[in-house]
Formats: structure tokens, sequence, C-alpha cells
């Protein structure tokens, strides 16, 4: 059976109609604008048919696991650091893996210049963690989408959220030189390799394989080169990562906490809390209600 929302975590937003009609003819948002976003991790059992087709573009970013789609007959595998952008007007499907179920952020868009965005070739475009790669810059200005949306439908937000919205397709369409500009130094020690690796997949469950595999050496060598730096083990030192991020969350957003657990990799929200107690002193709602300086 295919359960068509109810993933834990999730996060989405849709936009009421009177203000779709409001941004399609106001001179900025109607050039490009978004009607419904969100973020679902995990998304177990998650697929979607649409036929007859809808009119928006519809956006999907995987972060991590894998899926598919099918598009004008020819069916497409998505993998982890992949997007793709589905036309309007054409039926389509798409789901995420059974065995493998997909992390992703995701936006149905509209506008005048909508079509800009298309890739000439439908197939996914990949965006790899890499040296100068700003992964987690982009990330952070989804979340910043979203939480304009969330904050307000007045119309400063929904103008904020497309000018930034079109930066982030930008962003992806011309991602080489999106890094370029962003990195102005070539560091390549391995460590520091290692940790922008772990700060770019931060929302993921990376072993220690994982990141050993990135880096080049064994884990064993690895392990042992990271401590001596850090003065922690790779795994320590990017779960201190995850609450440091989980942290910035609680402090600034609205999240509730099973959602903060998810979109940081953690499927089991008592062994997040449990963790950041260990890790912080305290635990999450306590640290979310106590008073900051």
């Amino acid at each position: 059976m295919r359960i068509k929302s109810g993933f834990s975590g999730e996060r989405s937003l849709v936009l009421p109609k009177v203000m779709i009609e409001m941004m399609e003819k106001d001179p900025l948002t109607s050039l490009l604008h978004i009607t419904d976003i969100g973020y679902y991790p995990k998304a177990s059992h998650h697929y979607r048919h649409r036929e007859p087709p809808i009119g928006q573009y519809v956006f999907i970013y995987c972060i991590d696991g894998r899926g598919w789609f099918e598009l004008g007959g020819v069916r497409y595998e998505v993998y982890a650091n992949q997007y793709f952008i589905l036309p309007a007007g054409m039926a389509h499907t798409y789901a995420s893996s059974d065995e493998e179920p997909w992390t992703i952020y995701w936006a149905h868009f509209s506008g005048t210049h909508a079509a800009h965005f298309m890739p000439s070739d439908p197939a996914p475009q990949t965006i790899a963690p890499s040296l100068d790669s700003r992964i987690s810059h982009r990330i952070n200005l989804f979340e910043e989408i979203f939480n304009t949306l969330n904050d307000s439908f007045a119309l400063e937000n929904i103008r904020y959220a497309a000018s930034a919205f079109h930066h982030f397709l930008e962003s992806m369409r011309y991602f080489k030189l999106y890094r370029k500009v962003g990195n102005q130094k070539h560091d390549s020690d391995v460590i520091e390799s290692t940790i922008h690796y772990m700060v770019e997949n931060v929302e993921r469950r990376l072993t220690l394989a994982d990141i050993a595999d990135y880096s080049g050496f064994s884990p064993s060598f690895l392990s042992a080169m990271f401590k001596k730096r850090t003065g922690y083990s790779p795994i320590t030192y990017f779960n201190l990562m995850k609450i440091r991020k989980a942290c910035e969350l609680l402090d600034t957003t609205p999240m509730k906490l099973n959602q903060i657990s998810f979109k940081l990799g953690f499927e089991d929200q008592f062994y997040f809390s449990r963790l950041f107690t260990k890790i912080m002193g305290l635990s999450p709602k306590a640290y979310r209600t106590q008073p900051k300086a």
C-alpha cells in the first residue's frame, strides 16, 4: 500500500488559493513563485502519480536514500545528492525506494520565468559534496524560504521568499560558479576536507566507513590522524556537529523535537535526546526553554 502523507518529522506548507492568485498578478512574484513547499525525511512509501498533470513545476532534491521518477515514458533513477525538475503540464510519476527511502526537499513552483529553470536534459542533476561545495549553505537558504512563508503570508514575505527561491534554483543551475564565488581559499588538508564533508552531510547518517571512503584512507588510519588533530574520533566529532546544529534549530526555529531529530539523521528521537543530553548536559526541551544571555 502506498502512503501518500504522514512521514515522521515531515514539514510542508501549501499556500492558500487567494495568495497564489495574488502572486500571479504581482509584478515581482508573477515571474516565479512557490505554491507548495516541504521536507520529507526517510519518506517510506512516498508515491505520486499525476495524470492528468498539474500546472506547476515540481522540484525535488534528494539528500539521502534513493528513488525514481518517470516522465514521457522514460524512467530515471534518483540517488543522494541529486535533484530533478518535472515540467508543468506533463503527466509524471515519482516514488521513494522501498529499500532506501529518500529524504527530500521539495517545492511546486510557477510563474512566467519558471520554464527557465528546467534543465535541457530531464535526467537527475548531481550536486555532490566536495572540498569547495556549499550544500549546507543552500539547505540553509531553503530553510529560510520555508520559514519566511511559514511566518506570514504578508506580501513582503511572499516577495522575499520568491526572490530567495530564484537564487536557490540558480545556485543549482550554475552550481560550479556558485561554488567558485563562495570559496576564495582551497585547502587540500585531509582533515579540513573531511570536516567540510561532515558539514555538507550533517543531515545524513554517515558511518566511519563512509567518512574514510571520502578521505581516501582506511578507517583506522583516518581515525588516528583525526583524533591527533582534533582530540575526537570522526564519529564523535560528527555527532558534536549534529548537536551544535540541533541547538541552532532549537534557538531559531519553531520546529518540533521529532522534526529536528529526523532532519539531523536520527530516526530514533529518544536516542537523539539521550545524545543531546549527554553532550549538552540538559535535554533538548530544557535547552529550548532555558533563558539565553
